[in-house]
């Protein structure tokens, strides 16, 4: 590191940002400072970031004073063109030095290949880092984005909201630069309201010292304990406990500068809504912690956080409870509200809702589901018990969406579903399929338990997916406005943790007829079945690698076909075990040896009349034996099984080979040879084919 160091502090001071805006920004801010500082040749000890709403800072510890030196070599004419035999310098070699500043006797023979060449060194001085900072500082709030950005005033200028104030101290002296608006300088601003007075710094490391004194916590992860420390300790003082919720600790965080938490209470007559109501109302719609007993069940008394001190938090929580109480009220009249008609004759409503302009209504889809279900449960074999209940909840699936619940509180969709259906007189079974069928929801969420709810999922997920593909509308790069690829990701995730064994291709042709003449579609059955099928290839790619299985293993199972998802995580599992074994090796040369020249047989059928030579029917009859333990274990899915048995028939191949030219003259033996082959290939090919696989070189 060139000359001292000092810290280095750039705030960029805000209207209030969205909560979703800051831990992606400060990452962003981080990352984006690392790299200008060292493309610009500033060591440092250490780049940190810290956020409130109001503040997006960078604190860099230990930033060099002065740039590291530059050297540069250009390279010039060849020597012998630059010089003379007696050495002094040709026109070449002078117009050379003058183009880049340097005298002739600056420049240096430096050979490269086998060809000697003149070369300019040029040296260049460090800056001071004062004046590179004015430069990159303004580059690092421009280069910083967000969702929805926004402009201000006249200016062309986009931000996540106004700047109001930038702070750009190197040490105790001012990087002095002009963005927005707003000129560099040492004068930050505290709490909004606990500390309306400008704060001066004298130099950066006065920044969190000042900032703590002004009300403010500038680091987001000591904010981010303090509010579990206090909430933990108001729940323990209110005879309960708050459920872990790293997700609402989170966005709670990213809303307050300082914070104090406050314990609030409501009636416990709303303690008979549904707890999912609860918690809904308090942690989606006001950032509350809700309370729980010992047991699991909610208490009338929730957590909230302020952004402020202890002063006047008896008005605070009053103001709280009231909000809160006026919620509660509408929730229970829309529940009594709901309650007053069962759920199933909520049903014929869903024909005036639409579901997507191109492929009908709500109630449209509910039939559609339907069939898909039944067909799923004939295809998987369900008793008939169950096989009642998914067609029962196939058919209440969507009522939800009509009720004023769930129209006040979209995010409630299937948890009004299945508590309506069990307060209508619906089986348990019909009640929690119809909670199911929406599950996963997102990433790490739970997976369907019932038989039911599986069915009823991957039908729902299936319809979304088929008909969207089948009227032209596809994920492309970012965009997924129908969530297609959660949807994929989802039934995915189903058959692999499931173990069900279902064909996809057959699936997609169910999904597919239950559109055939009752909506426009712009692809054929082929055409979508192609696109569909890649698409969950994709996904299962992905799935199959996060979970830890070698890519080339992935890649050669896939390349074997994935129809049924089940059979694939089997066949990935056999593979992925053998790897290790050395009889993998002679399974390897076994296939690479067989398949290579199998790609030239129009065939896998052998003519036993035309083996002549003992080598290939020695190779043919072992090769009929494993064939034979073959259907066995592909009937069983004892894959691991298999590849060791075809591992065996290495020294027939290499016999085979060492005794007989395969591509003879006689037309009718070289096919028959390449017939025998081609079926040792095909064998392997029923798990993996093995060309995939990347061998490292030893």
């Amino acid at each position: 590191m060139a000359g001292n160091a000092k810290d280095f502090l750039l705030e960029i001071g805000v209207e209030e940002m969205p909560a979703r805006f800051l831990d992606p920004a400060l990452a962003e801010l981080k990352e984006l400072a690392e790299g200008a500082l060292q493309e610009h040749r500033l060591g440092f000890k250490e780049v940190k970031t810290y956020g409130t709403p109001r503040r997006l800072a960078l604190f860099v510890e230990g930033l060099a004073e002065i740039q590291e030196p530059l050297e540069k070599e250009i390279k010039g004419p060849a020597a012998k063109a630059a010089f003379h035999p007696d050495g002094s310098p040709t026109k070449a070699a002078a117009g050379f030095a003058k183009s880049q500043g340097v005298s002739v006797s600056d420049l240096v023979n430096k050979t490269v290949g086998k060809v000697e060449y003149v070369f300019a060194v040029k040296r260049e001085a460090g800056r001071q880092a004062l004046a590179v900072l004015a430069e990159v500082a303004p580059a690092l709030v421009a280069g910083l984005h967000f969702p929805k950005p926004m402009r201000w005033g006249e200016l062309e200028i986009r931000f996540a909201r106004p700047i109001r104030w930038i702070v750009s101290l190197l040490g105790d002296e001012v990087v002095e630069f002009e963005f927005a608006g707003c000129q560099s300088g040492r004068t930050t601003a505290g709490h909004r309201f606990l500390c309306r007075e400008p704060i001066e710094l004298e130099n950066a490391a006065q920044y969190f010292g000042k900032m703590r004194n002004a009300y403010v916590l500038v680091d987001q992860l000591e904010r981010k304990e303090d509010i579990r420390r206090q909430v933990r300790e108001l729940a323990a003082s209110a005879g309960g406990t708050i459920e872990e919720d790293e997700e609402l600790l989170n966005e709670v965080n990213n809303l307050v500068e300082y914070p104090t938490a406050l314990a609030g209470e409501f009636s416990a007559e709303y303690l008979k809504l549904p707890k999912e109501v609860l918690v809904t109302l308090m942690r989606e719609h006001q950032r509350y912690f809700p309370v729980a007993a010992a047991d699991g069940s909610l208490l009338p008394k929730f957590i909230a956080v302020r952004n402020g001190g202890a002063n006047h938090l008896d008005i605070v929580r009053a103001g709280n409870e009231k909000v809160l109480r006026a919620r509660l009220a509408d929730a229970d009249f829309f529940f009594r509200e709901d309650l007053r008609s069962p759920l199933v004759e909520k049903v014929p409503a869903l024909e005036k809702i639409v579901f997507q302009e191109s492929l009908g209504s709500v109630y449209d889809k509910v039939v559609r589901i339907s069939a898909n279900a039944e067909y799923l449960a004939g295809a998987l074999g369900v008793g008939e018990q169950d096989g009642k209940r998914v067609l029962r909840a196939a058919y209440l699936a969507k009522a939800d969406l009509v009720t004023n619940m769930v129209y006040e509180f979209p995010e409630l969709q299937g948890i009004m579903g299945r508590e309506y259906a069990e307060r209508s007189g619906e089986e348990q079974g019909v009640a929690a399929a119809v909670f199911e069928h929406y599950l996963p929801r997102f990433a790490g969420d739970d997976l369907p338990r019932s038989i039911p709810g599986k069915i009823l999922s991957i039908a729902d997920k299936i319809d979304n997916i088929v008909g969207c593909f089948a009227i032209g509308i596809q994920p492309s790069g970012s965009q997924d406005p129908y969530a297609l690829r959660r949807q994929a990701l989802g039934i995915s995730h189903i058959l692999l943790a499931g173990g069900i064994d279902l064909s996809l291709k057959q699936l997609i042709a169910s999904a597919y007829q239950c559109y055939e003449g009752k909506v426009q579609l712009k692809l054929s059955l082929e055409k979508v079945t192609e696109e569909v099928t890649e698409f969950f290839g994709q996904r299962l790619r992905g799935i199959l690698e996060e979970r830890g299985f070698a890519y080339d293993t992935v890649e050669a199972v896939l390349a074997s076909g994935y129809d049924n998802f089940s059979d694939v995580a089997l066949r990935v599992e056999a593979l992925t075990e053998l790897r290790p074994d050395p009889a993998f090796n002679n399974l390897l040369t076994a296939f690479v040896r067989a398949n290579n020249l199998s790609k030239k047989a129009g065939t896998d059928q052998v003519v036993r009349s035309l083996l002549a030579d003992p080598a290939e029917i020695e190779f043919y009859n072992r090769l009929c034996s494993v064939r034979d333990q073959a259907g066995e274990y592909l009937a069983s899915g004892d894959y691991r099984s298999l590849l060791a048995a075809i591992a065996t028939l290495q020294e027939p191949v290499d016999k085979f080979f060492n005794a007989v030219m395969v591509m003879v003259d006689d037309e009718q033996v070289r096919e028959n040879r390449l017939a025998l082959l081609k079926s040792l290939a095909s064998q392997v090919k029923q798990v993996a084919d093995l060309s995939r696989i990347v061998v490292e070189s030893k």
